[in-house]
């Protein structure tokens, strides 16, 4: 063999090697069938969507909905837990499959993260003490706002500079909850059910929706590039919003149904 075929040999076996060394492209719905488990990444601090109860296992609708997905699946369910702050990167990083966890579908999350079809929707307001004078957003000078880091309420808030709002952000919903409890904070913007619960947890506070923020889509966030895992998921929702499993687990956690275009 001459010089130039014998390299030419050598450069071959060697692109052989290197692609047989290189990992087949991984396909998550594969590893994730092949584990017989699914990683769900929900926070088990922000009631009623997710919570612990009087024996200390999680329960609410964001983890009925992790739980009735992964028996309709066959498979084990390990929840993640997590803030909204680190909803999607335990899905970046690997750590996490999916998110299911009062995840908002946005313009600026979909440029990281693919979502599913909603399968449900939540009202933000910015609620205050009952007692307080609050119609509009001139009634809010002032005021300090309590919100959970990183949430659509904290962008959407942040995002309106013309209205001059004072914003305390806090770590996770839990903590927001108790600075509104404790009167660290008279005004909060979160969604309407968290509302409803500070009063719960304090009736000398009673807290109530005073503004509408928007009513955003709640989705499955997953890793970009998953389509089969997405199509398997969308498909898994539209059956379950069809035969009124999703609508009822919403009903028992937040007293109202779905939007009917949804349910129709």
């Amino acid at each position: 063999m001459t010089n130039k075929t014998l390299l030419g040999t050598a450069a071959a076996l060697l692109g052989l090697v290197i692609l047989s060394a290189t990992p087949a492209s991984a396909d998550l719905l594969d590893d994730v069938m092949k584990a017989k488990k699914i990683r769900i990444s929900t926070d088990l601090a922000i009631p009623p969507s997710g919570m612990m109860d009087s024996s200390m296992k999680p329960t609410g609708s964001d983890v009925e909905v992790a739980q009735l997905l992964a028996k309709d699946w066959g498979l084990e369910l390990e929840f993640i837990q997590t803030t909204g702050a680190t909803r999607i990167p335990n899905v970046l990083t690997g750590k996490a499959d999916i998110i299911i966890s009062t995840l908002s579908v946005t313009p600026e999350r979909a440029k990281v993260i693919d979502f599913t079809k909603r399968y449900a929707t939540l009202q933000s307001d910015v609620g205050c003490l009952k007692s307080m004078n609050v119609k509009d957003w001139p009634d809010l000078k002032g005021k300090t706002i309590g919100v959970s880091r990183g949430t659509t309420q904290d962008t959407t808030l942040s995002n309106m500079k013309d209205k001059e709002l004072t914003i305390a952000r806090y770590d996770d919903d839990a903590t927001e909850v108790t600075a509104a409890v404790s009167g660290q904070v008279d005004c909060v913007g979160t969604s309407a059910t968290i509302i409803n619960q500070i009063g719960v947890k304090n009736p000398a506070r009673i807290f109530e929706s005073k503004i509408p923020l928007a009513t955003f889509d709640l989705a499955i966030g997953l890793k970009k590039g998953e389509q089969r895992l997405m199509d398997k998921l969308n498909g898994w929702i539209t059956e379950n919003v069809k035969n009124g499993k999703l609508n009822a687990i919403y009903k028992k956690f937040h007293g109202v149904e779905l939007p009917p275009d949804m349910r129709s």
